[in-house]
């Protein structure tokens, strides 16, 4: 019998793993995620800040852990990889959302800062995704990956946003995105990314104090930024049946902005 909508949006059962999950889109990534019924890993470098996360998932009813890695470090995938898999038996879903950036302009960036923001946005994104798949998702013929990119890796910023590495590095995510569910999809796996728009956490709380976020909200055509339930939705939709398919795709959750570059 055909399923209704609450049957395909159901996580019961499921596994997912979640990079940069111990706070902003990361763990509301990682409530949706659980409140599902999703047995949920949340990874970053702190470990007091994913232990206050995994508390905060478990005060709403969600069963969840944590592992400490950081998505710069070739060697931390490996060993998160191996010990999200040996808790969970397998990772039905893989968010990579850890990230990172730098402001400057372009001629005064530094190479350093460059390679920081590549190495936690595209190559360790493209090393947990390679582990994950070889030691779960294709030996299961099934799987769900979905990558956070922006909408700053669909072009350039407003004046006042120098981050010419974040934009490099969420550009490569995107196409990183459309390829392998190319390559991935005849083996049973949904590769989709999300691209928010403008969203108030800890890497932008900077222009948010400094009133950029009523700037940005300015030029949205919903007059808003983000807040702590807009990613929720396309998230469950990717995770689950619900999102069957859909891959190769990159929805941006950005009130509009989007639509006003296309223009």
């Amino acid at each position: 019998m055909t399923r209704n909508v609450k049957q395909l949006f159901d996580l019961a059962g499921k596994t997912a793993l979640v990079t940069g999950g111990s706070r902003g889109l990361g763990l509301q990534i990682a409530e949706a995620l659980g409140e599902w019924g999703a047995s949920v890993i949340v990874s970053s470098r702190k470990a007091a800040e994913l232990a206050e996360a995994v508390e905060h998932l478990r005060g709403r009813g969600i069963t969840a852990d944590w592992i400490a890695a950081d998505n710069a470090k070739d060697a931390d995938m490996a060993a998160l990889a191996d010990e999200a898999i040996k808790r969970l038996g397998h990772i039905d879903i893989l968010v990579n959302n850890a990230g990172a950036t730098w402001g400057a302009p372009m001629e005064e960036h530094p190479i350093p800062a460059w390679d920081k923001v590549m190495g936690v946005n595209i190559r360790g994104l493209f090393v947990l995704t390679q582990l994950i798949g070889k030691q779960s998702m294709l030996p299961r013929k099934s799987g769900r990956v979905i990558n956070v990119a922006s909408i700053a890796g669909l072009g350039g910023n407003p004046d006042f946003m120098k981050t010419i590495a974040y934009n490099s590095s969420k550009g490569a995510c995107i196409t990183f995105t459309r390829a392998l569910a190319c390559e991935w999809g005849p083996r049973g796996i949904t590769v989709n990314a999300i691209a928010p728009g403008s969203f108030a956490t800890k890497m932008t709380v900077h222009m948010f104090a400094n009133g950029g976020g009523d700037t940005l909200a300015s030029n949205v055509p919903l007059r808003r930024t983000g807040d702590a339930e807009d990613i929720k939705g396309l998230v469950s939709l990717l995770a689950s049946d619900a999102g069957k398919h859909i891959t190769g795709q990159v929805i941006a959750v950005d009130g509009g902005v989007s639509a006003v570059i296309a223009a």
